[in-house]
């Protein structure tokens, strides 16, 4: 077997390279977005794993064929405006669509289970901390940042490059942010675990809640390991 990965490699660098690894990270709750500058071995001894067998796992999914759209599209060295509007399509629609419906069924289990479920006010008061920070995160990209980067990709300039670089460290501020209420809503739902007691709203609302992880799980590392550091080794 190939031994592509280590110890000391960063969770952004691993996934870069394998974007399959963001599977093998999430079955062990690591996070590769917001946290991609820590090496394999830190992410591990902070969960308590065996380091040796997420290194195995992913140097067996190297072996594996990459799936299609992967081999296709290369982030590191697409078109700014491309990697972007992939962004905004695939990430913001999504969230854009989802929060609103998410915010409807995290109220009304509470109304429902709420007695008999005492998690459910504080997920309840995490989800919607963090579906306004999320709004107004993607207000600021699409109507500040992102522009910015088109009009620097069409035109290169030192002061447009700062301007964007100012931008940046603000942004991975608030992706920290959102990581963090992320993890806090998965200790209160004891990582989504389905209560015996639970309707088919309940256990929708916890799918809907994992799903919205994975999406922004993606939709950060995009923007932490990938968009961002190009931008800030011009």
């Amino acid at each position: 077997m190939i031994e592509k990965f280590n110890s000391q490699m960063k969770l952004g660098e691993i996934v870069n390279q394998l974007p399959d690894a963001s599977n093998v990270f999430k079955n062990y709750q690591i996070d590769f977005c917001c946290g991609g500058n820590r090496t394999l071995k830190e992410a591990a001894e902070e969960q308590g794993i065996n380091l040796e067998q997420v290194i195995q796992q992913l140097n067996e999914a190297y072996q594996k064929p990459l799936k299609l759209e992967n081999k296709q599209v290369d982030w590191q060295t697409i078109g700014y405006s491309f990697l972007i509007d992939h962004i905004l399509q695939t990430h913001h629609s999504y969230l854009k669509k989802e929060l609103p419906e998410i915010s409807a069924l995290v109220t009304k289990i509470l109304r429902v289970h709420g007695t008999g479920h005492k998690e459910l006010a504080q997920l309840h008061r995490q989800f919607h901390l963090l579906q306004m920070d999320l709004m107004q995160h993607l207000i600021k990209e699409e109507e500040e940042l992102f522009p910015l980067i088109k009009k620097y990709e069409k035109e290169a300039s030192k002061e447009l490059l700062e301007m964007i670089q100012n931008n940046i460290e603000e942004l991975e501020k608030e992706h920290l942010e959102a990581g963090t209420i992320l993890k806090t809503m998965r200790v209160i739902t004891e990582n989504y675990l389905i209560p015996d007691d639970a309707c088919k709203t309940f256990r929708l609302t916890y799918q809907s809640l994992e799903y919205l992880e994975t999406d922004l799980f993606d939709h950060i590392h995009l923007e932490n390991n990938i968009l961002f550091p190009r931008l800030l080794s011009e």
